[in-house]
């Protein structure tokens, strides 16, 4: 995910961590200091951020973020805050507990992550939710799908969008086209 601008001098995540909670005091939040913060670091400086607001107030800055905002708003800065590896656990566990059969991101995932970061996401699921991502996507999903997505996700074997073009052309009804990693 892209951020805006980082400013020349940017102060201290403690800093930040304060002017993050004063946005969540008092009636209604300041959506826009929180934005003029988080969109302002970069993903290195978020994490930072995320460590010290946690150390400074004994919160996730997440779960905090789940409680104050909402609707799409929510969803945005939630997933913009996120790492790579554990916004694409947060997505993947979305896709597997929808109720269609829409399981792109699952396979936008699989078809675009080199091994080492596919081995980051399955670490980020295990220990966001305390199982595994092959688990899950075995438990729902079926048919094609389901075979060729957990060898997907399996480390040991090397990706390539080759698994998935069956499964996209059942579902588009047209043939596909993903670059193999």
């Amino acid at each position: 995910m892209a951020t805006l601008k980082v400013p020349a001098h940017v102060p201290p995540p403690s800093e930040d961590a304060e002017q993050l909670h004063k946005a969540f005091q008092g009636w209604g939040t300041n959506e826009s200091l929180i934005i003029d913060i988080l969109a302002h670091r970069n993903a290195a400086q978020r994490n930072l951020i995320q460590k010290t607001y946690y150390e400074a107030y004994g919160e996730d800055l997440l779960k905090t973020l789940d409680k104050e905002l909402s609707s799409d708003f929510e969803r945005a800065v939630k997933l913009f805050t996120l790492d790579p590896a554990d916004r694409d656990a947060f997505l993947a566990n979305e896709a597997t507990k929808r109720l269609t059969s829409s399981h792109w991101v699952l396979i936008e995932i699989a078809c675009t992550r080199s091994s080492l970061e596919l081995f980051k996401v399955r670490q980020a699921y295990h220990t966001r939710y305390k199982k595994s991502l092959e688990e899950d996507v075995a438990h729902h999903t079926t048919g094609d799908f389901r075979k060729d997505s957990i060898s997907s996700f399996l480390p040991q074997v090397e990706l390539s969008c080759v698994f998935f073009h069956h499964c996209s052309r059942a579902a588009v009804g047209s043939s596909c086209e993903c670059i193999p990693i």
